[in-house]
């Protein structure tokens, strides 16, 4: 029997429903047939969630590296050995540094290849923040981390029929036009295009660009970004066979059900493309990670400080997650096999002296 995936799970903020979610989606065994999961955390946070949420339907088993995990368990590493101070609901240091550790062990075993994938469950972006990591979020700090030869991260909210990404994410709606332009435009419909072949296993991608202003800038009337910078990207991409439509008006492209017509549409700033999603998928939607070596999916809530403690946190998410990034995996695995020994060039430039091929099977003289 061939060894099952090796999916690496941070614990993220002890103060919030990661835990939780994590006790809930375990509570079924049989999950444990899909996939062999090594959640880095603390043993201590996990005991005190289990007593809070009265959960004695599973346990872990403590480990101190990825080496000594089993297959049939669910693996914790014990990577954060101090005690920590948990107040659910609360934002505090002490949780965003337990946050980090783990997140920085699990990277670690991800790039020397001791994980397959990565499941990261919310953190605090404020108290996280320390030396470190001083970014807005997972997606820029992986991006950080793994990226080479000019690879880009890009965020892709996704369900099995609906998929928004962003040109620019956690950034101020003040500084949003400011970031925009043709070139970033250009080079996230790439990556997404991308994606969509390699990850997704879409043949002949459809993209959808919206635009940034009101009515898609009503030409001109209330913004000029549509003109300028939006539709002279979207021409370079069809230009270049990306098959990508737009821009268009986001409010009347979502609410005339418009977006079913394309496998993933391109928002210009995060709550464009967030807020009608997490309104249509909110239970089952995936935060992934695309354009980067590596393969990371999370949630797509956060630490949901009102709730935690309280068992009412819905675990379909994170099941979602874990589910999408072994599917991504295994994607990119066929994908690359599939043209990793692509045919030689039969033909050859008729320009050049050398190396002709004679189609009638004589040598040339």
């Amino acid at each position: 029997m061939s060894e099952l995936i090796k999916v690496g799970i941070t614990h993220g903020d002890v103060n919030g429903v990661g835990y939780e979610i994590l006790l809930k989606a375990f509570s079924d065994a049989r999950i444990l047939e899909l996939f062999h999961p090594i959640v880095y955390g603390s043993s201590k946070s996990a005991s005190y969630h289990r007593k809070v949420l009265n959960s004695d339907a599973m346990n872990f088993h403590i480990i101190s590296k990825v080496e000594e995990s089993h297959e049939g368990k669910v693996n914790l590493v014990n990577c954060v050995k101090e005690e920590i101070k948990i107040e659910l609901g609360s934002a505090s240091n002490e949780a965003g540094e337990s946050a980090y550790t783990a997140l920085d062990i699990a990277c670690h075993d991800l790039a020397h290849g001791k994980i397959d994938l990565l499941v990261t469950l919310p953190i605090n972006k404020d108290t996280i923040q320390n030396d470190h990591f001083q970014f807005p979020g997972h997606t820029e700090f992986l991006e950080e981390r793994f990226a080479s030869d000019g690879e880009k991260a890009l965020m892709i909210m996704a369900t099995e029929t609906m998929r928004v990404a962003l040109v620019t994410a956690h950034v101020p709606l003040s500084k949003v036009s400011t970031k925009l332009s043709k070139e970033l435009i250009m080079e996230k419909l790439k990556t997404l295009n991308h994606s969509l072949k390699r990850d997704f296993r879409v043949e002949n991608p459809r993209i959808a660009v919206l635009g940034l202003n009101p009515h898609a800038g009503e030409n001109g009337l209330l913004g000029k970004e549509e003109e300028e910078i939006i539709a002279p990207a979207v021409k370079e991409a069809q230009d270049e066979w990306i098959l990508c439509a737009g821009p268009f008006a986001a409010d009347g492209f979502f609410g005339s059900g418009r977006f079913k017509e394309f496998d993933a549409i391109l928002a210009m700033y995060h709550d464009q493309g967030l807020i009608p999603f997490k309104t249509l998928a909110m239970d089952s939607g995936v935060n992934f990670t695309a354009g980067l070596p590596i393969v990371r999916t999370s949630p797509d809530h956060g630490t949901a400080y009102d709730i935690a403690g309280k068992n009412l946190a819905s675990d379909e998410s994170f099941r979602q997650a874990i589910y999408m990034g072994i599917d991504i995996f295994r994607n990119r695995l066929a994908y690359d096999e599939a043209r990793k020994n692509p045919l030689k060039k039969m033909f050859f430039d008729r320009g050049k002296d050398d190396e002709k091929l004679d189609l009638t099977g004589e040598e040339e003289i």
